[in-house]
């Protein structure tokens, strides 16, 4: 009953159709004599908030809109867990987005030139909890990162300024598989069974690594709400959301969900310890996260699990002899503690040759700048 309710309620909460009818509703409105609004909301202490104010003049010459700016607090320990790792890595990452895009960073002075006031009230009635955050008719879009898919819906709802084809100001980065020689590399991923932004990444990585001949080292760890750490709902339905939209994006099925929290996981990571051992690691990976994220299949199953370690190449008695082995226990623990060595706690993240790690499957053109500029290992 759990596993089937979860496939329902995820299917219809991701629906395409869904979504189009909710954007068509508001779209009748502005029909009828209403403004396009566009709320943002400027954390000041935020170095994503600093990279995002600067993109609100270009995005007022380049689309008919009205934009609401709100000042907002930083979000309560439960939406951001681990205050300080967070404020250090913000601070790096930011500086790396600001060189990609061609902004200023650090720029404090970097503001809305006027804010309404009730930022706080505001963005908690419309439902979320960060900084550097657009609202637009319903959904949310987060920092540069996420400011080519705001655009691609004020372009599509005719709200452009200038004619021709769509071309945004903060176009999406990605990685481009450039010709290269293989390098030996190793990259590390660390990775959760019930992280969705953890299925987004998995083929690119494996690709990646096959791509520049790197060493990919799987790097397990428990669910964050497993080790302690909150995900309130807001913050659940913001990435449940958001990693559908990046999924359409990169042509992969999302949506038909059974959460493997808890025992599913426990059996998935068991599985995976041994798969990593007997050289199929990634195809294990890969199956079961579509599998619990696209295809509603329920890794706490004996018949859920046996099938995505048979599509992986699996037997079904490595399958039991992994169930009986709490080694996998110990690596995970392993693998979290030098995940917190290197000043991360969340997944997916990356590290090449024990460099400067990356965090989320939105930095893998960072990650393939590193490979491409590593130097090849020679034996």
């Amino acid at each position: 009953m759990r596993a089937t309710l979860s496939r329902l309620f995820s299917t219809i909460l991701t629906s395409r159709t869904l979504r189009g009818l909710r954007r068509a509703r508001y779209a009748l409105g502005r029909t009828f004599g209403g403004k396009a609004i566009v709320h943002y909301f400027h954390q000041s202490d935020d170095p994503y908030s600093q990279l995002t104010a600067q993109m609100l003049a270009p995005l007022t010459r380049a689309y008919r809109i009205e934009i609401k700016s709100h000042l907002v607090s930083p979000p309560d320990n439960a939406a951001a867990p681990e205050r300080e790792r967070l404020a250090k890595l913000a601070v790096e990452d930011a500086a790396l987005l600001a060189r990609a895009y061609g902004l200023k960073f650090p720029a404090p002075e970097a503001k809305p030139p006027t804010v309404e006031p009730g930022g706080d009230a505001l963005r908690k009635r419309l439902g979320h909890y960060l900084g550097a955050m657009f609202y637009f008719e319903g959904e949310w879009y987060w920092g540069v990162d996420r400011l080519h898919f705001l655009e691609e819906r004020l372009y599509a709802a005719g709200l452009a300024t200038a004619k021709g084809p769509f071309k945004p100001i903060a176009p999406v980065k990605d990685v481009t598989f450039a010709p290269a020689k293989p390098t030996g590399a190793t990259l590390d991923y660390f990775l959760s069974f019930r992280s969705p932004y953890t299925y987004l990444a998995v083929p690119r990585i494996r690709h990646l690594a096959e791509h520049y001949g790197a060493n990919l080292r799987l790097r397990f760890v428990l669910p964050m709400v497993m080790r302690g750490l909150p995900v309130p709902a807001p913050k659940r339905l913001y990435i449940l959301l958001d990693t559908k939209r990046e999924a359409e994006r990169l042509g992969m099925p999302f949506g038909t969900i059974v959460d493997p929290v808890g025992k599913g996981a426990e059996r998935g990571l068991a599985v995976l310890h041994h798969a990593v051992q007997s050289g199929k690691g990634p195809e294990f990976a890969e199956s079961f996260l579509r599998g619990v994220f696209a295809e509603g299949i329920d890794a706490a199953s004996d018949a859920g699990l046996d099938k995505l370690a048979v599509r992986a190449g699996l037997d079904r008695d490595l399958v039991q002899r992994a169930l009986k082995d709490e080694s996998w226990r110990k690596v995970a623990e392993a693998n979290r503690e030098e995940l917190f060595a290197l000043g991360l706690w969340g997944v997916p993240s990356f590290c090449v040759n024990k460099n400067r790690p990356h965090w989320g499957q939105d930095r893998l053109w960072a990650i393939e700048q590193e490979l491409q500029s590593a130097k090849v290992e020679t034996p």
